[in-house]
């Protein structure tokens, strides 16, 4: 993939640099054009360390304007300031970048950032409504306190959050028209008001596959246990506790669906003797339990069930306790890995089990194994 990252003269252009940063690092190709303020808060020399390529200012190299286009996947200007916005709307050429952005023949894409006054102002509306009427996307902007002090709409978006809605983006739609629900996190079983039984899981997977599903094109909804972790933007979010309230969650949705995964490590029991008030600290606590909802296999029993992806964590015999869950569950997929190895981390590696058989995904980010989970879903449902 190719991106070519537009820098205006901003607070914000320092962000650029972290921007920067993060797209080499998932291996996208990226050619910095920088207007002359932009120089002014950060420096060229800074974006060539990052990105292994000399930084653009000057308009009158050769013809730049027409060639860096050409093959490129899109342009991203972050941060885009008010000025930036006005030379858009207008058509403006006036330096390297405004003659790119008019000269394009790749999607244009800008995270504006600005003081909140700037960002209210009737002009900035008049310019923002007639660039999205042209068909220049937008990401942001975010409403926080600002570099001047103050606190309101125009600050832009976080350099992680840009590069997601970037992919998502530019992502193939082969999920377009379809609906996800997806699970994800811990279940929480009261033992009293203050005291529960969980498990280590994070969450961050199921929440990678709900991004992946997004960036796919589906329509997604997220049922989530308790986590650290900020949904996915554009997923339909539900908060749950307990196993018994993700089950009443599931089986409220599981209707609409087409594709339902399972990534939440649900509770198997719950407290049968759960007290209703604080237990004092004793010596020796007998608890009683019980086994709790299995709702993947009562989705999958359903008379008419959604293409139905499971997840098995195990600690040993991997491929023998995932077949036996697969065919136990009668899944048609099933995704497991060693659960030492998963918990609580970024970086997984997983065995997928599915119609055309079984496939080792070495260890790799949550994000990138979730992106392959789900093209092999589109493949399985085509």
């Amino acid at each position: 993939m190719k991106i070519i990252l537009g820098i205006t003269g901003g607070v914000a252009a320092y962000k650029a640099a972290e921007l920067a940063r993060l797209m080499v690092k998932e291996g996208i190709g990226v050619e910095v054009v920088m207007t002359e303020a932009a120089t002014r808060f950060v420096t060229p020399l800074t974006l060539q360390s990052l990105t292994g390529k000399p930084a653009r200012t000057n308009q009158w190299d050769d013809m730049a304007h027409i060639d860096l286009s050409r093959g490129a996947d899109a342009i991203l200007i972050a941060p885009a300031t008010a000025d930036f916005i006005s030379k858009l709307a207008q058509g403006q050429a006036s330096d390297l970048l405004s003659s790119l952005c008019l000269a394009r023949d790749c999607p244009l894409l800008i995270a504006p950032a600005m003081n909140r006054q700037m960002w209210n102002n009737p002009a900035t509306c008049r310019n923002i409504e007639l660039i999205l009427s042209d068909g220049i996307h937008m990401i942001g902007p975010e409403s926080g306190i600002q570099a001047c002090g103050e606190e309101g709409m125009g600050r832009m978006t976080e350099p992680a959050e840009i590069l997601l809605a970037l992919n998502s983006f530019l992502s193939p739609k082969a999920l377009s028209g379809k609906k996800f629900l997806v699970t994800a996190g811990p279940t929480m079983e009261a033992i009293d008001p203050v005291r529960v039984i969980t498990n280590l899981s994070s969450g961050k997977m199921g929440y990678a596959v709900a991004q992946a599903a997004l960036d796919a094109g589906a329509e997604v909804v997220l049922i989530s246990g308790p986590t650290c972790l900020a949904p996915p933007a554009g997923a339909a979010f539900f908060n749950v506790r307990s196993a018994s309230q993700m089950r009443d969650a599931v089986m409220e949705h599981v209707g609409q669906c087409d594709v339902f995964v399972s990534v939440a490590a649900v509770s198997d029991y719950q407290v049968a003797n759960q007290s209703s008030a604080k237990i004092k600290k004793q010596d020796r606590l007998v608890l009683e339990l019980e086994a709790g909802p299995d709702i993947l296999r009562e989705v999958a029993a359903l008379a008419n069930p959604p293409f139905c992806v499971g997840f098995a964590a195990e600690t040993e015999s991997l491929e023998k306790n995932a077949r036996i869950k697969m065919e136990k569950k009668k899944l048609p997929m099933l995704v497991a890995n060693l659960a030492q190895d998963a918990l609580g981390s970024d970086m997984n590696e997983i065995t997928i089990f599915g119609p055309d058989g079984m496939e080792k995904l070495p260890r790799s980010s949550k994000k990138a194994l979730a992106g392959r989970l789900v093209e092999e879903i589109a493949k399985a449902i085509s």
